[in-house]
């Protein structure tokens, strides 16, 4: 752990930069064409491009050294947004789109290797803690990206705000760079004369003398993840729960403006705001109970979390009085922390030579539920109450946690 706090720092400036863009760029791309549906498609395109990349960043950490990996794509965006405020005004709409590519397939690809080297990076009885870390950098660095992008681009421009973006991946590249750490227990598989060899059997020859596509990696990855079914279970849970949390994220301005049309900021700020507390106390009490225990979370305890949390957050649309609506955000926030560390720290379970490729698959289910349930949410709420529609896809991730939990009750209570 020596070198592993100057990462977290790296990381969470780079994830400043990715939460500043979300925002800078949604409101340069209106403002530069003028059409809410340029501006949709510049999001949907970002948001695709993270889909489709998961498969191909599952492969990239599986093939090559996990550290360059992330500092190229570090300094890939970095450049992208250098080149989006150099280039003439006219040239800026299509290079627009090319930056949403770049940036959606650059977060996937540094999510999927990082969370596949933290094994290797600190240790399997670490992780847990390891892991706690860097969500309490994410999640302060979400609450600054949101909460300056108005004020950046407000008083230093567009220009300004991208190229501070671009510093804060550069500066991440950096420290990467410079830290002496291992993220591969095996020598990466483009050194080597074949593919990485997986923990299950193979559908081929062992010796066979090229290396497979793309299409037989994502093969073998859920080769490996059909013969562990807790894991395929865990995976799919995840996107679900993804699915569900897409009704609160459309949801919420919504029931902003209902309960004031006057300041509809105000209660969905306050709501995030208390959210982003229970979300770092939770990260904060998990790597101090690891720290002492030396304990690792188990699968059972993320299907509890995301029940939890699915529950605080129908709780919350219920527009309680504001009291108890804190309450819900502040245990809705809770629950979220603990899952993404119970969520990561399970899947690093895995094998290294597969993790990369289990990564990869589980960005793309997550991305994926979550952009389903984002259309599927938008076209709901013309028609149902903010309620309705969050209870309905929350319930739904309910449903398949409690369902998760008899499953494991029962095998667990089954005979050798």
């Amino acid at each position: 752990m020596r070198y592993f706090r100057f990462l977290v720092v790296g990381n969470a400036v780079s994830a400043y930069g990715t939460y500043l863009d979300m925002i800078a760029l949604s409101l340069f791309a209106y403002s530069l064409t003028g059409s809410a549906l340029q501006t949709g498609l510049f999001l949907a395109l970002r948001l695709g491009t993270s889909v489709l990349s998961g498969f191909g960043a599952g492969s990239l950490a599986s093939r090559f050294d996990r550290k360059r990996l992330m500092v190229t794509s570090d300094v890939t965006q970095a450049v992208a947004l250098v080149v989006l405020v150099v280039a003439p005004a006219t040239a800026q709409v299509g290079l627009l789109y090319a930056v949403a590519v770049v940036t959606g397939a650059g977060a996937t690809v540094t999510s999927v290797a990082l969370r596949s080297s933290i094994p290797e990076i600190v240790g399997h009885d670490q992780r847990v803690r390891a892991n706690a870390l860097l969500a309490t950098g994410r999640s302060l660095a979400m609450v600054a990206g949101f909460a300056s992008a108005g004020v950046l681009v407000s008083t230093v421009g567009y220009t300004g705000a991208f190229l501070i973006d671009a510093g804060a991946f550069l500066f991440s590249a950096a420290v990467l760079a410079r830290l002496p750490i291992t993220t591969r227990s095996v020598r990466p598989a483009a050194a080597t004369t074949g593919a990485p060899q997986p923990s299950v059997p193979a559908s081929g020859p062992a010796d066979a003398p090229q290396r497979p596509g793309l299409l037989a990696e994502q093969l073998t990855a859920l080769r490996y993840l059909r013969l562990t079914p807790i894991l395929l279970a865990l995976v799919s849970l995840r996107a679900v729960d993804a699915f569900g949390s897409a009704s609160h994220n459309v949801g919420l301005p919504v029931l902003s403006t209902l309960l004031d049309p006057q300041h509809p900021a105000a209660f969905m700020s306050q709501f995030w705001a208390i959210w982003a507390i229970g979300n770092i106390i939770a990260q904060r009490a998990v790597a101090r109970w690891a720290r002492r225990t030396g304990r690792t979370i188990n699968e059972r305890a993320f299907a509890a979390g995301a029940a939890i949390m699915s529950v605080a957050f129908i709780l919350a649309f219920t527009a309680p009085p504001l009291p108890l609506a804190a309450l819900a955000a502040l245990a809705a926030g809770i629950a979220d922390g603990f899952t993404e560390i119970a969520y990561t720290t399970r899947l690093q379970a895995a094998p290294d030579d597969q993790r990369g490729y289990v990564f990869g698959f589980s960005a793309t289910a997550e991305n994926l539920g979550f952009g389903v349930g984002m259309v599927a949410c938008s076209f709901l709420l013309e028609r149902l109450s903010p309620l309705t529609v969050v209870t309905v896809f929350h319930g739904v991730a309910v449903l398949l946690a409690t369902a998760f939990l008899a499953v494991l009750w029962t095998r667990r209570r089954a005979p050798a």
